[in-house]
């Protein structure tokens, strides 16, 4: 992908951040997700004073396009803080693994930005290969 094609992915990632709900960390993430259709589906973070029940923005995201009926997708864009590329965190990292999300795009504007691939930022995931190993 080139940058534009990245750009508007970026955007939607910043548009969507103005929507987190983020009141403990004060650390809110907006994400892209570009599906292979072109389809774009954006998620942001939800937070929950029982942490393990917030909602990371990538899983939000993914949890639109599967509802949507979406399996496939070409890359995700992810933006948080101005001040340093937000990546996924480690379950966020999982899912996007299940997905085979190909690339990652870790913005701090829409013209600042980084690209991962997912082997490069998740090496040897578990995969649905690993169940089928005996």
């Amino acid at each position: 992908m080139d940058s534009k094609d990245i750009r508007p992915l970026l955007v939607k990632a910043l548009e969507v951040r103005k929507n987190s709900y983020s009141p403990y960390s004060l650390y809110p993430v907006g994400a892209a997700l570009l599906a292979e259709d072109g389809s774009i589906y954006t998620g942001c973070n939800m937070e929950n004073v029982s942490y393990p029940a917030s909602l990371c923005a990538e899983r939000n995201a993914l949890g639109s396009a599967i509802a949507d009926g979406k399996r496939k997708f070409r890359a995700i864009a992810i933006v948080g803080s101005p001040e340093d590329y937000t990546m996924p965190c480690g379950i966020c990292r999982q899912v996007l693994a299940e997905f085979h999300v190909p690339l990652i795009i870790c913005g701090k504007s829409e013209d600042d930005y980084r690209t991962y691939t997912l082997e490069e930022i998740f090496p040897a995931a578990f995969t649905a290969n690993e169940l089928k190993k005996k």
